[in-house]
């Protein structure tokens, strides 16, 4: 695991903490995401208490594992940040623009450090300035060194700076348990708990009351801690079941019995919800609110327990952020997944290859096998469809990394936006939502840069001083199209066609708007005026649109001067299976994209006229359009000399279209994509290739190539 921190890894003997890492680093990941979204939806004016709680528990939920798993860096900061939270949630401190500032920085330096403990090879993290903050905002003071006004709830005075971090009066929340464990077959597990308090020493003390000699199976020990009941339940399951374990209050005649005097009082739990998720959550408020100050700032601070290990997973109240029940969900690699998609599609080919050779057997003689293969047809497809399936993603995943990214650039160039977002449940392929992020990234921050005006602008134009970007993600037939729009000031034709002329880029007068504003996706070109750090090199929107490309996808502009821009993105669902049509050219076949292919007719040699002696066209409909032939591409091998090809099939990429000349239209059919470059190499024109009912292997070819071939 790289540079992981193993110090927590094996407090217990016989168990290895490290085979719950992933586990633990998925989760924190969920929660980090969970906590950054409810940050940035927080009404700093009107707090709502489910949402704090929940902030709070997400922060919980981290450092209880990190603390567990010895990632003292992590425990560290989650610590601080816990304190600042719960004297949110207790209304003891008024939320503030800066205090949401702080906590989003937080949860940036946790994701780097808990990249570092997967083994990123990153440098550690300095996040004394964050702890320095953090500390200052819990004492209710501000960012600039002065004093905020004193909490509406009356709250004890705060520590002096000068006093160690989150210093509170550990004597007074110091408590007397008595901790009985068993029964057990070997007694001698008893005494990992021994072990467990010399390791966390923050953990408090314990002391044997049987003299080291387990009765019937079980051990009596004298705890004192400050830790509460689940902080300290949590960390012992580690090492003895949590049905093994109880702890009481340690008084007089208080035994192995329930029942017994000195039980716990079960009212006390209606005084205060304490940390408001595990059920039997310690309700005295001043225990709770000490619990979190009288932790020392050290990284071994006694925390819950790792949601990770499998013996607390089934045990634990549900997750902190609302993740997904372990009985709803499996987590998977998307290895096991990809390895599934292959063998679905090595036997949609097999059955394709049993249909092709069926046909011609004779159906009244051989009904039942008949029967049989349409029965495996439709099995398949279905199959196919529900494995695909799996690999599918909302979009949310993608949208949701905008609102924190907006947020900050809006206030870097002193602008007012909000994100509306609409479509989230839409899915795609999870290769593709990971090769959509950039470009979607890119448009955003374009919109908000380049599209949004500055406020004072936006009233001057009788605007809403708050500008407004909206992605919509929708499926349109086999593809899924995402629009970013924006109301701002649109895109300004006489400008673009000035910046282009200066770039030496031909731009007459006569372009269409669509043309027009087909030229910002030119290298290098840009409508700013002054280079920032933000935008102006020119670098970006060039870079988008061959993104888009090369998954097989299109982009297109709209806009309206002084009212906004909508860019819109088309792609494919997936990149595994794909509708195609099969044409032939002589003894080979080709597969063209169906998303591509406009239409088809019969030409007449006579329609196709040379232009400067080797470029061909043809007129369709009073448009002239490049003849691509393929049999002159590909070098095909033809033995029928005599044979002139008659069919044309006008394929759309790029804002371009071409019409390919082929022998015969053999049928539309869903194909499995097979990556050619990595089983054998890059072929120009070729995308990918797919195995053929018959066997045979046909090419599957980049319309986007062979236009961008007829264009030179």
């Amino acid at each position: 695991m790289g540079d992981m921190t193993s110090e927590g890894a094996n407090l217990g003997a016989g168990i290895d903490l490290s085979q719950f890492y992933q586990v633990f680093f998925e989760e924190a990941g969920e929660n980090l995401d969970n906590m950054e979204q409810l940050l940035l939806n927080l009404d700093i004016e009107n707090p709502d208490d489910e949402q704090m709680n929940a902030i709070f528990r997400c922060a919980h939920s981290i450092k209880g594992g990190a603390a567990t798993f010895g990632f003292n860096d992590v425990a560290e900061l989650t610590h601080q940040m816990e304190t600042l939270l719960d004297k949110l949630r207790r209304h003891e401190l008024a939320p503030t623009s800066p205090m949401v500032d702080v906590l989003l920085q937080s949860g940036d330096a946790l994701k780097a450090q808990l990249a570092r403990h997967q083994g990123s090879g990153a440098d550690a993290v300095d996040t004394s300035a964050l702890l320095s903050s953090i500390r200052t905002l819990v004492d209710g003071g501000t960012l600039d060194g002065a004093r905020a006004p004193a909490p509406a709830a009356a709250a004890p005075a705060p520590a002096p700076k000068a006093a160690a971090p989150a210093a509170a009066p550990i004597k007074s929340t110091v408590r007397q348990l008595e901790l009985l464990v068993g029964p057990l077959s070997d007694a001698a597990q008893a005494d990992n708990l021994v072990e467990l308090f010399k390791e966390i020493t923050d953990l408090g003390t314990i002391e044997p009351l049987d003299g080291g000699i387990s009765a019937d199976g079980m051990r009596r020990f004298k705890v004192l801690t400050s830790s509460t009941d689940n902080d300290l339940l949590d960390l012992f399951t580690f090492h003895v079941s949590r049905e093994q374990v109880k702890l009481l209050p340690l008084s007089e005649g208080f035994g192995f019995h329930e029942g017994a005097p000195g039980a716990p009082v079960e009212t006390k739990k209606d005084e205060d919800p304490g940390y408001g998720f595990f059920d039997d959550a310690p309700g005295i408020p001043e225990a709770t609110a000490a619990e979190v100050k009288a932790e020392a700032p050290k990284a071994s601070v006694p925390v819950p327990a790792a949601k990770p290990a499998a013996p607390a997973r089934t045990e634990v109240a549900p997750r902190a952020g609302g993740a997904s029940p372990d009985q709803s969900t499996l987590r998977v690699s998307v290895e096991k997944v990809d390895q599934l998609i292959n063998l679905v599609g090595e036997l949609v080919i097999t059955q394709a290859m049993l249909a092709q050779n069926s046909r011609n057997l004779d159906p009244g003689l051989y009904q039942q096998l008949a029967s049989g293969l349409a029965d495996l047809e439709r099995n398949t497809r279905d199959l196919q469809e529900s494995v695909m399936s799996i690999r599918m993603i909302p979009m949310s995943v993608v949208f949701n990394r905008f609102p924190r990214m907006l947020r900050d650039l809006a206030a870097k160039l002193g602008k007012k936006v909000e994100l509306v977002t609409q479509g989230e449940a839409t899915e795609l392929d999870k290769g593709l939502v990971e090769k959509i992020t950039d470009p979607l990234t890119h448009l955003v921050r374009n919109s908000c840069d380049h599209g949004i005006e500055s406020p004072a602008d936006r009233v001057a134009k009788g605007k809403p001083e708050q500008g407004t970007i909206t992605l919509v993600a929708s499926h349109q037939g086999g593809s899924i199209v995402i629009e970013v729009r924006d109301d701002g000031r649109g895109l300004n034709r006489e400008k673009l066609i000035r910046k282009a002329r200066e770039k030496g880029i031909d731009a007459p007068d006569t372009m269409t708007d669509q043309e027009v504003w087909g030229l910002i996706f030119a290298p290098g070109f840009s409508t700013a005026d002054q280079v920032t750090d933000v935008s102006g090199r020119g670098v970006g929107m060039d870079v988008v649109k061959k993104n888009i490309t090369s998954l097989g996808g299109t982009v297109e502009i709209d806009s309206a001067e002084g009212y906004g821009m909508k860019v819109s993105v088309r792609l494919p669902l997936t990149l595994a299976i794909m509708d195609g049509m099969s044409v032939g050219v002589g003894e080979e076949v080709y597969i063209l994209p169906l998303s591509s292919v406009v239409e088809s007719f019969q030409v007449q040699s006579d329609t196709i006229k040379t232009v400067g002696g080797s470029g061909r066209v043809v007129e369709v409909r009073d448009e002239y359009m490049p003849v691509v032939e393929l049999e002159q591409v590909f070098n095909v091998p033809r033995f029928d000399f005599e044979h002139v090809s008659s069919i044309m099939v006008v394929v759309e990429a790029e804002g371009g279209r071409v019409a390919m000349l082929v022998d015969e239209l053999l049928g539309q059919q869903q194909v499995v994509v097979k990556n050619l470059e990595a089983n054998y190499r890059k072929v120009t024109d070729v995308s990918g290739a797919t195995i053929m009912g018959d066997g045979r292997v046909a090419l599957i070819l980049d319309v986007g190539s062979l236009v961008r071939r007829s264009r030179h």
